[in-house]
């Protein structure tokens, strides 16, 4: 039997791949985009998240796309989150306390930039089932590190200036890697190691993180734009803008709900969700 040619394989095969991509379609309505990006902006937002951690799973196994696609896709949706909670996150840090902190913001982007780049060069180059995998290992290093920062376990380090500025390009260029690979914005990195190397405190943290994470982010997003899988955005574009708004939409109203569930709950449930997914996805097919 020639596995290169369809009359090779058997018709139960063939029976099964065409239901399964006929259940893939339909679960990418734009109902169904808006509702899920709803639902994960929503959990993501109670605890100060904007949710890409889980909605990457998400892309993989509920709504079948192949590894790379759901990368751009997510990459496509942190955009527009990052871009739509900036006007909050300026009425809660005032603009002139940012411009303060620039030194921080230059000395991660100086790494960031370069890691987003050769992230995403990566990802584009990766065979799909290894991408699989290294996505299912991040999977597990985010669920660490949720867990380590509700734990409180992220104090300021002892640096000189020179090691602190090192140690910043080193974590930008190992956040950019990481956040290129999973289509995140990499809050979830940025904000304990702005506390940990630079001792700011966590809400102006997370206003720094997001100064970062946005250029970083457009520099992946142009890398990807260079590469085939690209397309998925123009074939999904009504999925990718429905599950962006509900995205929107879900990381508002958690915001507004945060610490309504206790965080000794939902972040324990949350690192579990991940942990699951990092098994899903490492044997996904």
């Amino acid at each position: 039997m020639d596995p290169l040619r369809p009359d090779s394989v058997p018709p139960a095969a063939l029976s099964l791949s065409t239901t399964e991509a006929t259940s893939s379609r339909l679960r990418r309505s734009p109902a169904w985009a808006f509702a899920s990006g709803a639902l994960i902006g929503l959990v993501g937002g109670m605890v100060g998240l904007g949710g890409a951690e889980f909605r990457l799973p998400i892309l993989l196994a509920v709504f079948g796309f192949a590894g790379l696609q759901a990368v751009i896709l997510n990459k496509t949706m942190s955009l527009v989150v990052v871009a739509a909670a900036l006007p909050a996150r300026l009425l809660a840090v005032p603009p002139g306390d940012l411009a303060d902190e620039w030194t921080v913001i230059t000395n991660l982007l100086a790494g960031s930039l370069f890691g987003a780049w050769l992230g995403a060069t990566w990802a584009a180059r990766m065979r799909t089932a290894t991408l699989y995998r290294v996505l299912a290992v991040l999977l597990v290093l985010i669920a660490t590190v949720l867990a380590a920062n509700d734990a409180g376990t992220v104090d300021e380090a002892d640096l000189s200036d020179g090691v602190r500025v090192v140690a910043g390009v080193a974590a930008g260029i190992l956040i950019g890697i990481v956040a290129a690979l999973m289509g995140v914005a990499g809050g979830e990195l940025l904000i304990p190691t702005i506390v940990l190397l630079y001792g700011l405190d966590i809400k102006l943290a997370g206003s720094v993180g997001l100064a970062v994470s946005l250029p970083t982010m457009l520099v992946a997003f142009a890398r990807y734009s260079r590469d085939s899988s690209f397309v998925v955005l123009r074939q999904n574009r009504r999925f990718a803008l429905a599950m962006a708004g509900g995205s929107v939409v879900g990381t508002v109203a958690g915001g507004l709900l945060l610490g309504v569930v206790s965080g000794a709950v939902l972040v324990p449930l949350l690192c579990g969700l991940l942990l699951v997914s990092s098994v899903k996805v490492w044997n996904h097919r």
